[in-house]
């Protein structure tokens, strides 16, 4: 059963390393340096330079469809042989939201109410970026189900950085 990992940046390459991921989505401020994980080949690395906000920001990258849609395709191309690791700068929020996506992606017929609930069992401290949720939401036709699935599980604990977590895809 293929399985979607989150994590922070500072916890990266040890969650690549323990799961044995072959693809990784980095989603993070634009000029932040990522060193890609040795074992993973650049073509299987998809790195999208967005800022955590809901609205626009001046000097910072509102998260919007071209986002998502290399999301998506990149999701499509992953074979799901070996975990795909997702992460953010704290693995709260971008990377919670992009999991969901995923999660949602991957598996069209799933109530999104059920995944929003795995989501918060697995991670306490997810807050998922909802203006990532609501572009996915709109270009997967879900018809505001996503939002509404992620308004209901509410925000996440607060922490500064999220521990390391497992998604199964059932």
């Amino acid at each position: 059963m293929p399985s979607i990992h989150v994590s922070s940046l500072s916890r990266l390459h040890e969650t690549v390393t323990a799961t044995g991921a072959s693809h990784v989505v980095t989603l993070i401020n634009a000029k932040t340096p990522v060193e890609r994980p040795p074992s993973i080949p650049a073509d299987r690395h998809l790195f999208i330079g967005v800022s955590d906000i809901v609205a626009p920001m001046d000097g910072h990258i509102l998260p919007g469809e071209e986002h998502v849609l290399r999301l998506n395709d990149f999701v499509d191309q992953w074979d799901r042989a070996r975990p795909l690791v997702i992460h953010c700068w704290a693995g709260i929020s971008r990377s919670t939201a992009a999991a969901f996506i995923t999660a949602c992606r991957l598996r069209p017929h799933q109530d999104e109410h059920a995944i929003a609930l795995r989501l918060r069992h697995a991670a306490p401290s997810a807050t998922p970026n909802l203006k990532l949720v609501a572009t996915a939401d709109a270009l997967l036709g879900r018809k505001g189900r996503m939002i509404a699935a992620i308004e209901s599980i509410g925000r996440g604990a607060d922490a500064f950085e999220g521990t390391p977590f497992e998604m199964k895809l059932d």
